[in-house]
């Protein structure tokens, strides 16, 4: 499934000022509970809850070509996470100055790590 961006830029400053952080060698994960959740759940074709992502990448990492690859690369790795994760969040991902040097699997060990850290991923039922 297609994910959905943030595409409004209070939605990153709130996000990055109150949200969970993990920091790694990679990237940086912000993860803060989305309040507009329920409206957006009601809006949905399949009226379910989901997280909406947003990818931020400064200058920091290179000239617009190595940027549009960090964001490539963070996507892969979110887009093989995203279904174990819980639902109704916004998620900001910050790629740091080793990115270009990683694959997409490293970086989906990393998201793993994060979400595990910041308790993004659902809790596994038990028989």
């Amino acid at each position: 499934m297609k994910y959905t961006t943030i595409k409004e830029h209070h939605l990153y400053n709130k996000t990055f000022q109150r949200g969970k952080r993990y920091s790694g060698k990679y990237l940086s994960v912000f993860v803060l509970k989305d309040w507009a959740a329920a409206r957006l759940m009601k809006e949905h074709p399949q009226k379910k809850y989901y997280n909406r992502l947003g990818v931020a990448v400064t200058k920091k990492v290179g000239g617009a070509v190595q940027r549009n690859r960090a964001k490539r690369i963070l996507r892969a790795g979110y887009r093989a996470v995203e279904p174990e994760l819980r639902t109704g969040f916004l998620i900001v991902i910050s790629p740091r100055d080793g990115i270009l040097l990683a694959k997409s699997t490293d970086v989906e060990k990393e998201l793993r790590r994060g979400f595990a850290k910041l308790e993004m991923f659902r809790k596994q039922d038990t028989v």
